[in-house]
């Protein structure tokens, strides 16, 4: 309780601050993904203006210490490719997404958004849309969920999904943060909940077309990273945080396009099945690191080793919703992705499994 005191005493301070006068100028916060799938971030003062991705100037930063370039060569460029107000500092400031590109003028190793971006306009004809349910867990500073026992084990699952109340769930404020953040930049965010595991929660990001998808999630990854630091904690999206019978982490994708969402889709639904499974393997590698330990075939998972389907079951690579398979149109949902996820590297993998490759 102390340290949460001491925290709301210096933003109340900060907000002292926040309040002056910018003479003009905006804070432009340039945000990138670096080699281990985690955000980084840096701001630079521009001129006041409305401001569309290629009137931003490329930026640089030292790739060596990132792990996306060799100390010998070290300037990695950053080429804005989306810009959301900024909660954190409010108007007229901005966050600025940005790709990673060498020197050579080639995509860095890392960058996974500029192929995507390729199969997407490629495909673009068949209105892709992607809905991602983005589970994590809060920790505290010695990387345990936070709320458990010290030394021991919250009682069973159970009373924790959709839970409300002291003993079932906590840090709720962190999460109605992060909600209001990304609502304030205009982030599809289109709802939170409690999930099973104690500590773990989620947030959906969706529907959004092609390429929003990954711009979107990717910023509201760096949100909710913003304010668990102001609040003191840690977000983890390993998809086993605790071994054991607990569930794990996932970030389940859900997917349509023009012609599964039309009268009759059910057709191309069970047609885009047939074209994912002898892809399984090839998914699998991008989905996410330490899949293995949650993709278990128990905790409402399908096997790592096989590829199934079904309406309305849990237990299974793709879920079709039973609404879906009522009405004979609509979506699925792919739940294989782990929570640590690129969420790039999935959408393009679902559009190349069922379209082809460039």
């Amino acid at each position: 309780m102390a340290t949460r005191e001491v925290l709301s005493s210096k933003t109340e301070t900060l907000n002292k601050y926040l309040k002056l006068d910018q003479k003009g100028s905006l804070m432009a916060e340039y945000v990138w993904v670096d080699a281990v799938g985690g955000t980084r971030s840096k701001s630079r003062t521009l001129p006041v203006q409305d401001y569309k991705p290629e009137d931003l100037p490329v930026w640089n930063f030292d790739g060596s210490s990132t792990e996306q370039a060799p100390g010998d060569n070290s300037d990695v460029y950053l080429r804005p490719c989306a810009i959301y107000p900024d909660p954190f500092r409010g108007a007229p400031n901005i966050i600025v997404l940005a790709e990673c590109w060498d020197a050579n003028g080639t995509p860095n190793k890392y960058n996974y958004r500029h192929e995507c971006a390729k199969v997407m306009e490629a495909y673009a004809e068949h209105i892709p849309w992607f809905g991602l349910e983005q589970e994590y867990t809060i920790l505290d500073h010695d990387d345990r969920p936070f709320g458990w026992p010290t030394g021991g084990f919250p009682a069973p699952q159970g009373p924790y999904y959709c839970g409300v109340g002291s003993g079932k769930v906590v840090m709720r404020d962190i999460v109605d943060a992060h909600y209001k953040a990304c609502l304030y930049a205009g982030i599809k965010i289109s709802g939170t909940n409690a999930e099973v595991c104690p500590g773990q929660w989620e947030f959906q990001v969706g529907p959004c077309e092609g390429i929003n998808m990954g711009d979107e999630l990717w910023c509201s990854r760096f949100f909710l990273s913003r304010v668990a630091e102001d609040f003191g904690v840690k977000i983890s999206l390993h998809p086993k945080v605790m071994p054991g019978d607990w569930n794990g982490t996932g970030l389940h994708s859900n997917f349509s396009t023009k012609e599964m969402r039309e009268e009759g889709g059910m057709k191309h639904i069970e047609e885009a099945m047939k074209k994912l499974e002898p892809h399984h393997v090839e998914c699998i590698k991008e989905y996410g690191e330490n899949n293995d330990l949650r993709l278990t075939g128990r905790h409402e998972t399908g096997s790592i080793d096989q590829f199934t389907w079904g309406v309305a079951n849990r237990g299974t690579s793709i879920r079709i919703p039973r609404e879906t398979a009522a009405k004979g149109y609509g979506y699925f949902e792919d739940r294989r992705p782990a929570s640590n996820a690129d969420p790039y590297r999935i959408t393009k993998i679902l559009m190349t499994s069922i379209f082809g490759k460039l």
